[in-house]
């Protein structure tokens, strides 16, 4: 298996360390999604200052994942602070998919509700640039992801 993904944004590449130690499926999913090109395009349509930057919606929408079966969780003690990558669902917690977020900042409150699969190692200061809003008017977008 991978030990990292690079996403590249229109403002440098973000290398993110995988964490198959913590959510194996989640790990697998993502890596397999990103070896098809599933993300390469896709923005990210939820970027709160102070809090995560949220992307993985093929539409932009926030509202739809990939063709591939929802995940059920992989909770841990891993703590969601700066850097950190996580998957987004619904209020079902065996419902991700797709979508991830990367902290901005501590978000404690998450720890243990939502499933870590990896963690940004360099180029955190590209995430810090993507455009802000729910959605951003101009949102910042995956050029590519690669598995390496």
């Amino acid at each position: 298996m991978a030990d990292t993904l690079t996403m590249t944004l229109d403002s440098g590449d973000v290398v993110i360390k995988l964490r198959p130690d913590l959510a194996p499926n989640h790990v697998a999913q993502i890596t397999a999604l990103a070896e098809d090109g599933f993300y390469d395009g896709v923005v990210f349509h939820r970027v709160i200052p102070g809090f995560m930057a949220q992307g993985g919606d093929p539409t932009g929408t926030g509202m739809h994942g990939s063709d591939k079966p929802n995940l059920a969780q992989e909770f841990s003690d891993e703590p969601h602070v700066r850097g950190v990558c996580s998957m987004a669902r619904s209020q079902d917690p065996n419902s991700a998919n797709s979508q991830f977020f990367i902290c901005f900042d501590d978000a404690g409150f998450l720890d243990r509700q939502y499933t870590v699969w990896g963690e940004v190692t360099s180029g955190m200061e590209h995430v810090d640039a993507l455009p802000k809003g729910e959605p951003p008017a101009e949102p910042g977008k995956i050029v590519a992801m690669k598995v390496s």
